[in-house]
């Protein structure tokens, strides 16, 4: 844990315009470690997330996070806030959608069980945020089982790592 860090944006439709989730995965634990929303893509969306996992986790210099070639990925603004925690960036090849499959495949499930086939769209922001949060604090990473962990919750997964 704590080693290699993957992250990726997607958005989420909302009757208020589209709400921006950007999201910190760590790849042995598939636990969304940070994430942050915004109603922009502006670079700031993804220094707060990769901050917010920063502070949780407290990782050892030379974590490297993973990501797609994105501009907010590739930005002056990122790699200055990465240096100063330490953390080394790392951008997939252009074309190759396997570069980031962990993040994608996140934000697959992600849609799959939180927005409804039906084309649903949150009433606000507000309450789309909220649905995330349950989503990923209540649900994806303390009880969704995957089948990559044996079975066991992302948060299961590093209790058993820790033991």
């Amino acid at each position: 844990m704590n080693t290699r860090w993957c992250g990726d944006i997607t958005y989420i439709a909302t009757s208020e315009g589209w709400l921006y989730l950007a999201t910190v995965i760590d790849i042995a634990s598939r636990k969304v470690v940070g994430w942050a929303t915004a109603d922009h893509l502006r670079t700031s969306l993804v220094t707060e997330a990769l901050t917010a996992a920063w502070q949780t986790r407290k990782p050892r210099p030379g974590l490297t996070f993973h990501s797609d070639g994105g501009c907010q990925y590739t930005s002056r603004e990122l790699a200055a806030v990465a240096g100063r925690m330490g953390i080394r960036l790392s951008v997939g090849q252009t074309g190759v959608c396997w570069d980031n499959a962990l993040a994608e495949s996140f934000f697959a499930t992600l849609k799959r069980e939180l927005v409804p086939a039906d084309g649903h769209v949150w009433s606000s922001k507000a309450a789309a945020r909220t649905a995330i949060f349950e989503y990923i604090e209540g649900w994806y990473n303390v009880r969704r089982l995957h089948s990559s962990l044996g079975y066991r919750s992302p948060a299961d997964y590093e209790t058993a790592l820790a033991a």
